[in-house]
């Protein structure tokens, strides 16, 4: 098969195997019509809803078995990682059919940069997980309200001894390994080639997640995810929480943003298509 972008001397391109879909418009207002577009804002709100309560049940859950001074107690930093990769790989897997199972503004923003969805379709997509997280960690502090503030409320924060600008770092390269996964494992040419890649999407997406949390844990708590650190802060209101919370808006977009900029410009070679068909119609 041939590759996805060949350069000829002469400046034209070799033919595709696959068919990469066309860019979204910036404005569809056509898009408010439809009751698919609203399904599918139902579908994130639910799902980021779901990922928030059983993710930030998990933490608290932890923490309350090892207050006794039981370092082994519990699920671990281990099984907090599990449970929030686990939760993206099933929900996923799940709404990738109606919404396309973003769950996370960041990785909506990212795939906004890359045309992959619409200006209204994001804004209403981030509006959606928002209020999902919000609903989802309120859940949880109505069924542990015993445990939710006395042990955090699942919220994130800069950990004692680490900067504001490690924390920063650690979100955005945190953030670029998850919506580069993203892109990889939704690539049109891989979908082509491999019939079993749309089926595995989630797997990869739901492992990036995974491997994040284990590095990022001691940091931050792991945000790469605003809706997921906004939802949190919003219901434990606590100071320190919001002090930091731009921390897990402007690392999660920096991220998302190069992560894009790189698969479709770099890994894609965007920027080598437009110049070679800029180039094939100054020819005619």
């Amino acid at each position: 098969m041939t590759k996805d972008v060949e350069v000829a001397e002469h400046g034209s391109f070799s033919a595709k195997d696959y068919h990469d879909p066309p860019p979204a418009p910036l404005f569809d207002s056509v898009e408010l019509t439809k009751w698919s577009f609203y399904r599918a804002l139902i579908a994130e709100f639910i799902a980021t809803l779901l990922f928030l309560y059983i993710t930030v049940l998990t933490v608290i859950g932890y923490k309350s078995q090892t207050a006794g001074g039981d370092p082994c107690g519990g699920v671990g930093i281990l099984g907090i990682a599990w449970s929030f990769g686990g939760m993206i790989f099933i929900l996923v897997y799940c709404t990738a059919g109606i919404s396309g199972g973003h769950i996370n503004p960041a990785v909506t923003f990212g795939l906004f940069l890359a045309r992959k969805v619409s200006l209204i379709r994001a804004i209403l997509y981030m509006v959606a997980q928002c209020l999902g997280a919000i609903c989802g960690v309120g859940l949880v502090k109505a069924f542990q309200s015993a445990y939710y503030d006395r042990y955090g409320g699942g919220a994130n924060e800069l950990s004692t001894g680490y900067s504001k600008g490690t924390g920063l770092g650690a979100e955005i390269i945190g953030t670029f390994v998850l919506v580069y996964t993203v892109f990889s494992a939704t690539d049109p040419k891989k979908s082509a080639r491999d019939s079993h890649v749309p089926v595995l999407a989630p797997l990869p997406i739901g492992f990036a997640v995974f491997m994040v949390h284990l590095a990022t844990i001691p940091i931050t708590g792991t945000g790469i995810n605003p809706a997921r650190s906004l939802g949190a802060a919003v219901i434990y209101n606590n100071e320190k929480a919001w002090d930091d919370q731009w921390i897990f808006w402007v690392g999660p977009f920096i991220g998302a943003a190069i992560a894009a900029f790189y698969h479709q410009f770099i890994l894609r070679a965007g920027a080598v298509k437009a110049l070679g068909s800029f180039r094939s119609t100054a020819h005619v």
